[in-house]
């Protein structure tokens, strides 16, 4: 639940910048600065002037903790690194030279309610590079954007129409045990509990 201050944590590759950008949003009534080892859910505001593979390690490590979501100001953020940024979690890109206190505050913001944002021009190449992704390595071998195989997707689509396994086997020309191989795959990749969870999350992310 997002209260009238949100959270933020920030990392700065240089403790001029950490400085600057401290002063410039202390004051500030929208957000307060949260300690490191607060434990509680934040909004970690990353400021790095190039991708290099430090900055890289830290989103990672950002990803695999608890945070409300990541705000990345780079110098510039190259095609190449586009997929592997927002692959990382991070949920709003600006560039530095773009980045005032009241942007700031607003992609914070934006991160706090779970939202994303990126300049025009970025989400215009994110999204021709995810659709050479899809046409150029997922189509040929079979996958869509979500990894789900089209051998998966008819599976979890009759499971949806209420068929049991033997019946799912004989309409795909499958054996039982492959068609129950494929659902295992699934609920351990999505972390699922049962079929029936299987079939609500495929459904509400638009996958069946």
């Amino acid at each position: 639940m997002i209260t009238d201050q949100v959270p933020v944590l920030l990392h700065a590759t240089d403790t001029i910048t950490r400085a600057g950008v401290t002063a410039a949003l202390r004051s500030r009534p929208e957000i307060r600065f949260a300690d490191e080892d607060g434990g509680e859910p934040a909004v970690v505001l990353v400021i790095v002037e190039r991708l290099n593979e430090e900055a890289r390690q830290l989103l990672r490590s950002l990803q695999c903790a608890n945070h409300a979501g990541v705000v990345l100001v780079a110098g510039e953020v190259e095609d190449s690194e586009l997929l592997d940024v927002v692959g990382n979690g991070v949920s709003a890109i600006i560039r530095r030279a773009d980045a005032t206190p009241d942007t700031l505050v607003r992609l914070v913001k934006t991160a706090a309610l779970g939202e994303g944002a990126l300049p025009p021009d970025l989400l215009g190449r994110l999204l021709s590079r995810v659709s050479r992704l899809q046409r150029d390595v997922l189509h040929p071998n079979g996958w869509d954007l979500a990894g789900m195989s089209q051998r998966e997707t008819r599976v979890l689509r009759l499971v949806a129409d209420g068929f049991e396994t033997k019946e799912i086997a004989d309409q795909l020309s499958y054996s039982e045990r492959t068609v129950k191989s494929i659902l295992h795959d699934i609920t351990n990749r999505f972390q699922l509990r049962n079929r029936a969870h299987a079939v609500a999350f495929a459904l509400r992310e638009g996958l069946i």
